[in-house]
């Protein structure tokens, strides 16, 4: 996506705009010579996550962009007024608002502690109105106001609800301030929408959720251009709208996706993000990799989950313990309900039927036909536990080194 130069001199508000798609949009806008007023609570250096408000302004001013570090916590209300304040002092006004900032956990409601449902709920849908809100009077006021709210578009399959609903109210209560404020400020001209990522975007809460598994996500930079797009679009033409990054940059001409992809080679292999429906033409699923065998078991209705680790031990090896490090233990339900291991701690790993002889590190629990399609590449592993078709527990970052097993036995085969 070309930058246009049409966002110069424009002041956009963005929370959470210190990393990931926050500071990619922040960027894009920045090359425009936009006025960006970085909101996020990152002031000191995380020790595991890069970027703080200060070098993310750094960047910006680097590019061309003006930037206003606030440090700000969308939880509380002062916070967010004193930064639109400062705003509107330094730059004049505001005409764009991101409202990105957001909090995830995917949990079941009888685990969910009240801490977490709070915490999500305060940040993802009250932030989201608190900082349009504070922002509104000063939109309306500009020659070409937009709010984009970085929320999914309101599917209500039971599925997005069943495995993770405190945090799906969140999302889509985010989705719903944008609904309903685009039609309460219609008049005002002000464009109000959502976008959302068809695919899973490389960001540190998707790394936490799926370790390791970059590889089949998209940069950040794919919905940055996406919201580009929309933001230099003349605001009284497009309001209202649940809106996909894809489905925006196809839109301005673009049908080559290979540059956003993480992995150019896994660009058809990419995982979707929540609340996008799969289906049969789009996102194959990372585990091709035990295809050639799997294909001779196709056809025959019983005993596929031993074929399955019948291929799995015949491709162990002491390179693939050393790498993984961990027991797993498998408990199949459905039409071939049973118990599996696979041992990669010990000599060259062992599979089989059973319980392993140690405590598993992680143990995966699914229905005999998803654990099938899953190794037979019609169904993401990280998919699969995101729609609460795989039950996990014990180490979560060591039961997502399967995918790199998966990996490293593809080209084996």
């Amino acid at each position: 996506m070309i930058n246009t130069g049409k966002l110069a001199g424009r002041t956009i508000f963005i929370t959470g705009a210190s990393r990931g798609i926050g500071k990619s949009i922040a960027l894009k806008a920045a090359k425009d010579g936009a006025n960006i007023v970085i909101a996020a609570k990152t002031a000191e250096p995380h020790p595991k996550l890069p970027g703080t408000i200060y070098t993310t302004a750094k960047e910006i001013e680097e590019i061309g962009g003006k930037a206003l570090p606030c440090v700000v916590d969308v939880r509380f209300e002062t916070n967010i007024i004193s930064a639109v304040e400062n705003a509107v002092n330094k730059f004049g006004g505001i005409d764009i608002v991101i409202n990105n900032a957001s909090a995830i956990h995917l949990i079941d409601t009888l685990s969910t502690e009240m801490k977490k449902y709070d915490l999500m709920n305060n940040i993802n849908t009250r932030g989201t109105f608190l900082v349009s809100k504070a922002c509104l009077p000063y939109l309306k006021k500009s020659s070409n106001p937009h709010i984009v709210n970085i929320s999914p578009p309101l599917n209500l399959k039971p599925i997005w609800f069943k495995n993770h609903i405190a945090y799906t109210i969140s999302k889509y209560g985010m989705s719903m301030c944008a609904f309903g404020m685009a039609e309460e400020f219609k008049n005002d001209g002000i464009a109000i929408n959502t976008v959302w990522p068809k695919t899973a975007i490389a960001t540190a809460a998707f790394e936490m959720l799926v370790n390791e598994s970059n590889d089949y996500a998209r940069k950040p930079e794919i919905m940055a251009d996406a919201v580009y797009a929309l933001i230099c679009k003349d605001s009284k033409s497009i309001t209202g709208k649940f809106l996909i990054d894809e489905e925006i940059l196809r839109n301005e001409g673009i049908t080559d996706f290979t540059d956003y992809a993480c992995n150019p080679e896994n660009k058809d292999n990419l995982m979707l993000d929540l609340f996008i429906d799969e289906s049969s033409d789009k996102i194959n699923v990372l585990n091709k990799i035990f295809q050639k065998d799997i294909n001779d078991v196709n056809n025959k209705s019983n005993e596929k989950i031993a074929q399955i680790f019948t291929v799995i031990q015949a491709n162990l090896n002491h390179e693939l313990v050393n790498k993984i490090g961990a027991i797993f233990q498998f408990n199949v339900k459905g039409n071939e309900a049973g118990t599996w291991f696979l041992d990669l701690k010990t000599g060259d790993g062992v599979a089989g039927k059973g319980k392993p002889n140690q405590s598993p590190d992680a143990t995966l629990t699914m229905d005999s036909e998803n654990f099938f399609a899953m190794f037979s590449g019609k169904l993401k592993p990280a998919s699969a536990f995101l729609m609460g078709k795989l039950k996990i527990s014990g180490n979560l970052q060591k039961a997502m080194k399967l995918e790199k097993l998966m990996q490293n036995l593809k080209s084996k085969l």
